[in-house]
């Protein structure tokens, strides 16, 4: 049985502190995708760059303004990646379980399912 396909995940905030970290650290636990997480600000721990955006098959904002810098920075590399908002404003701390939650709900359903391993029938 071949192994599906990893998917290229970005998370993109403000200044790459508190939601995108978190969210690469919450879904860099599966196994199917491969994450990372940037910010759009000037001085953010891990600026996005144009690697970051080519390299990503799914690109998550956690709001409208972030899209907008995403789209207009990087236009001519977004080519036709998907850029979904999560429309989580910025009110939460590094992990916390609030955030957590929010993120498990948004993002979850716009990526694959992860895939459930069947018991053999006895």
């Amino acid at each position: 049985m071949s192994r599906p396909r990893t998917q290229t995940v970005l998370f993109v905030c403000s200044q790459n502190r508190l939601r995108s970290p978190t969210a690469e650290q919450v879904f860099s636990r599966r196994q199917d995708l491969e994450v990372d997480s940037a910010g759009t600000n000037h001085g953010a721990d891990n600026p996005l760059t144009a690697e970051l955006v080519a390299g990503a098959d799914v690109i998550f904002v956690m709001e409208e303004t972030h899209r907008s810098k995403l789209q207009r920075r990087f236009r001519a590399t977004l080519g036709g990646r998907r850029v979904i908002c999560l429309d989580i404003p910025d009110d939460y701390d590094f992990m916390q379980p609030e955030l957590i939650r929010l993120l498990e709900i948004k993002a979850s359903r716009h990526l694959p399912a992860i895939p459930v391993t069947q018991e053999p029938e006895v």
